[in-house]
């Protein structure tokens, strides 16, 4: 039998507390099911004649609605059955904006997708200032959009200018942002919230909150025509058209306020049941689920040891930026050691500034600041290491430089220290070979900024041990990474698929196609920057010293252009330096191709090739080459190297992954597509023998789809 979700109780005083509460999980979702029980409450609370009024409170500790149970919404096989969720999400909201005493939201935590709009649905909304509170309509994320009202409510609300970037970006609000939007009416110190909703309630039905003068005005038809067409030119500008539920957003707010609410909520089910079938929302859902299975991993058989103390060795960009997660995301104490007190300086320099920008942003105040910098200290020399867990290596991509630091942990740290090293390319076991204790010793590939690159790779060598491994990934989980296990091959996973994207690009360049339209071709196909950008942005110098590796390792369709030496030889290395493909001015809104470069590499620069016929030679070389990382089992499962392609690099989430993506075009097509650009460019577009074989046998990568 079905255990209620929802509870109401009644006080002395006729005020009705409906505590929300989805037995056996950590998060309340909403279900289907709950259409029923809810239905149920409302019909006990109407009966009650003495009923003052009602407050919606969660039973969870640290959350109140997170948002629909998206599994429901993946079970759905046909558009009817999409809208039929929708519609029934209406009703849900409807019957409790119609109750005749005041509802009032008491919200702690995520109130987010059909909790927020659960929440909108109420007469009043109180919210904690906890840090843990968020409100948001994050559906367009899923490639859906809020259906359940919430197109038709937040707009009213707030006004359509607060509303739309909200709904079409997905952010979310902390309580001080919410408030100040109108979102929510009052924020409090969370011992003193149900008590405030209570007299909230007690005060009666209240009247709409009026929009200010700026909202009113907007109303007007010509203003809201302007304001329609400008949000479609910067949706259509940062999406190219890869995001239907960006657009579909905007249409059903307009039909609401220009044919009236009932017309926008049907639009909204309409859309909403569209959308759902779309092919972009379940590569996103995909993902979403991805993610969520990932965080649930140990990544190794055995329990995982409870870091209490990390070590970082290098002070550089990427020592801070671990440094900085560490401290600031897994809230540890960690101890940094340079060769010198500049490298230190420049690692607390990089904590500092994250945490003075959540500062000048409010999230937190200075006396958090001081207290979260105090975990972190440096020096140069082992003092303070005797005590570390785990020590994660940040320093140069020099094997005999990693061994030592391998020798020295060894000496200064605990028998049980974890030794990471994040390195970019060299073998886990080779910096191992010298190790007294190389059951110890794993790799732990971070990406650039640390502080904003979600994703790191964990690479065990074959002496590794399951207890290494299990600690790494649940640190890695702890400092806010979604952490993916590959084995210990030159390149790992991400940079192995990535090499042949960009030699691909700069093969194109090498052939006269302009920087700027290499690039724009492979945003257009719906990654975050092309890849040239991403090259200077990683740095030229560091791709140079992958490549070879790769090359020594797996052969010619490595090699890297000549362009990368000639590039290099005259010191450009990038944005690091303000010399790379681009100009690097004051103006970093307006990115100009450095022309200066088509005279370096002897080439004149015209467009010949069109943006799709780049985009698919850049992107046939990731794919076949993903295809061979699983088939050697470089990674596990096609979900993590669809994880591993889009939270490393950006590969289009609305493709859900190479392997997605793969499953989508089909394998048979992908193998004729690399035969015909082989016939046209050469050896290196030879597809694998795993692509082949699953052509040939005409399997998908993921069994169901």
């Amino acid at each position: 039998m079905e255990q209620n979700a929802f509870h109401l109780q009644m006080r002395l005083d006729h005020v009705g507390i409906i505590t929300i509460d989805v037995p056996g999980e950590k998060m309340n979702t909403l279900k289907a099911e709950f259409a029923a029980q809810i239905a149920a409450i409302i019909g006990e609370a109407r009966r009650n004649k003495q009923l003052a009024g009602l407050v919606l409170i969660s039973g969870k500790s640290d959350n109140f609605i997170a948002g629909a149970d998206i599994s429901m919404i993946d079970r759905c096989q046909t558009a009817q059955e999409a809208e039929a969720l929708a519609r029934q999400g209406q009703e849900v909201m409807a019957s409790i904006a119609a109750l005749p005493f005041p509802v009032v939201a008491a919200i702690h935590g995520a109130c987010l997708g059909g909790g927020l709009e659960l929440a909108l649905a109420c007469d009043a909304r109180i919210c904690s200032l906890d840090d843990k509170t968020r409100l948001g309509l994050p559906e367009v994320q899923l490639g859906l959009l809020p259906g359940s009202g919430g197109t038709q409510r937040l707009p009213r609300l707030i006004g359509v200018q607060q509303a739309l970037p909200l709904m079409l970006t997905g952010k979310t609000l902390r309580a001080k942002q919410a408030r100040k939007l109108g979102v929510v009416d009052d924020v409090v110190p969370q011992a003193i919230l149900l008590e405030t909703a209570i007299a909230r309630v007690k005060q009666g039905k209240s009247n709409h909150r009026i929009l200010p003068m700026r909202d009113r005005l907007l109303q007007g038809p010509l203003a809201r025509q302007a304001l329609f067409a400008l949000a479609k030119r910067q949706t259509e500008s940062k999406t190219h058209g890869n995001y239907p539920a960006a657009k579909r957003i905007i249409d059903v707010v307009r039909i609401g306020l220009e044919q009236g609410s009932r017309a926008g909520h049907d639009a909204e089910a309409q859309a909403f049941s569209e959308l759902a079938m779309s092919p972009q929302s379940a590569a996103l859902r995909s993902l979403f689920f991805a993610s969520t299975a990932l965080k649930k991993e140990r990544g190794g058989e055995a329990e995982a040891r409870v870091i209490q103390r990390v070590g970082v060795l290098g002070g550089g960009l990427m020592g801070g930026g671990i440094a900085s997660v560490s401290a600031i995301n897994a809230g540890l104490p960690v101890r940094i050691k340079d060769i010198n007190l500049a490298g230190v300086n420049h690692a607390l320099q990089t904590s500092w500034e994250l945490l003075s920008n959540k500062v000048k942003r409010r999230h937190l105040s200075a006396a958090q600041r001081d207290q979260q910098m105090a975990r972190i200290t440096g020096g140069t020399d082992y003092q303070g290491f005797s005590q570390r867990d785990l020590v994660i290596e940040a320093v140069f991509e020099d094997l005999a430089l990693k061994q030592q630091m391998v020798s020295e942990v060894e000496e200064h740290c605990l028998p049980h220290t974890i030794f990471a090293s994040n390195t970019s390319s060299l073998p886990i076991a080779h910096i191992a070979a010298n190790a007294q204790r190389p059951e110890n010793v794993i790799g732990l590939h971070y990406f650039s900024p640390v502080d904003k690159m979600p994703l790191v790779e964990v690479i065990p060598h074959a002496a590794t041990s399951e207890y290494t491994l299990a600690s790494t990934v649940a640190l890695a989980r702890k400092q806010g990474k979604t952490a993916i296990v590959v084995a210990d091959k030159p390149g790992f996973y991400v940079n192995r698929i990535l090499a042949p994207y960009i030699n691909e690009a700069m093969r194109c360049l090498l052939e006269g196609e302009p920087i700027d339209h290499i690039d724009r071709a492979l945003v257009k196909f719906g990654f975050p920057v092309g890849p040239i950008q991403l090259l200077d942005e990683v740095g030229i110098d560091v791709g140079s010293k992958i490549i070879p590796i790769l090359q020594q390792a797996y052969g010619e369709r490595f090699a890297a252009p000549d362009a990368f030496d000639v590039v290099l030889k005259e010191g450009r290395k990038g944005r690091k330096n303000g010399k790379g493909f681009y100009l690097y001015g004051t103006d970093r809104r307006q990115k100009k191709p450095d022309t200066s470069i088509y005279t370096l590499l002897k080439v004149k620069a015209a467009a010949k090739l069109d943006e799709t016929q780049i985009a698919e030679r850049c992107v046939m070389m990731m794919l076949n080459e993903a295809v061979r990382c699983l088939d050697e089992q470089v990674i596990r499962l096609p979900r993590d190297g669809d994880i591993g392609a889009v939270f490393g690099i950006g590969f289009p989430p609305f493709l859900g992954g190479p392997f997605r993506y793969l499953d989508q075009l089909g394998a048979a097509h992908v193998l004729n597509t690399l035969n015909r650009l082989k016939q046209q460019y050469g050896e290196r577009f030879t597809p694998c023998e795993a692509l082949e074989k699953a052509a040939q046998q005409q399997q998908k990568f993921y069994i169901s789809l």
